[in-house]
């Protein structure tokens, strides 16, 4: 018995964060610059502040549960308002979208090629990340490939938030393409558990810091990162 024909692709929505960008070497040092900041140099309030955000300061580096990892920018706030007096988390919100928008960005691929390859393919291209719209667009524009998208959105952008499924109908509506002939990319079981809804194709991938294991029960495949994409797509 032959193997059933793959539906086909149309369009393809990436998460940011672990999968545009590599999520630890663009987010560690970030967290270090974030914690010694807010810490003003007290040991002990740096060990509480990385403590809520799940951040190994010994290792510099964030722990596999850590809720920043999947999370939307208020969330991470919020750990970071229950363990610094004085400061609330709409404040600590602000300071750290200010903070994201200078982060060291680490390309998990080459980023101006892969994507001109599949816009070679005529695919309409997407992000939908649970960090700020604006963060996005700062982070895109400054490897060259804002432009190369046909919709940008953030936890911020009026749609929600993944794991819900409504951002990503909300790029199918705007591109005009069937759920069912686009493809969700992310590095966390949020992106995935958002495509299995939104009736999308959901592909993990390893550049984040969720293990193959973890992404496996709600992905038709993992790969090793976005570079692997064309080749699952032609399979």
């Amino acid at each position: 018995m032959s193997a059933p024909t793959p539906t086909p692709v149309e369009a393809v929505l990436f998460d940011k964060d672990g999968t545009l960008f590599s999520f630890s070497a663009t987010w560690d040092a970030w967290a270090e610059r974030v914690i010694q900041k807010l810490s003003g140099g007290d040991g002990v309030l740096a060990l509480r502040l990385a403590g809520s955000i799940r951040y190994d300061l010994l290792e510099s580096r964030f722990q596999p549960d850590s809720p920043v990892i999947a999370g939307t920018n208020r969330e991470a706030a919020e750990c970071l308002a229950a363990v610094l007096p004085g400061r609330t988390a709409s404040e600590l919100e602000l300071f750290l979208l200010a903070e994201a928008a200078s982060a060291p960005l680490a390309e998990t691929v080459a980023l101006v090629p892969f994507l001109a390859g599949l816009a070679a393919r005529d695919y309409a291209l997407g992000v939908m990340t649970n960090d700020s719209e604006t963060v996005a667009r700062e982070h895109l524009a400054a490897v060259g490939v804002l432009g190369m998208f046909d919709f940008v959105a953030g936890a911020d952008s009026g749609y929600g938030a993944k794991p819900d499924p409504a951002p990503l109908l909300a790029f199918a509506d705007i591109t005009g393409h069937d759920p069912a002939r686009i493809v969700m990319v992310g590095d966390s079981t949020h992106d995935l558990r958002a495509g299995r809804a939104a009736g999308m194709q959901c592909v993990g991938v390893l550049t984040g810091l969720a293990p193959e294991s973890e992404l496996a029960p709600f992905a038709d495949a993992v790969l090793p990162d976005i570079g692997h994409l064309p080749g699952w797509i032609d399979r």
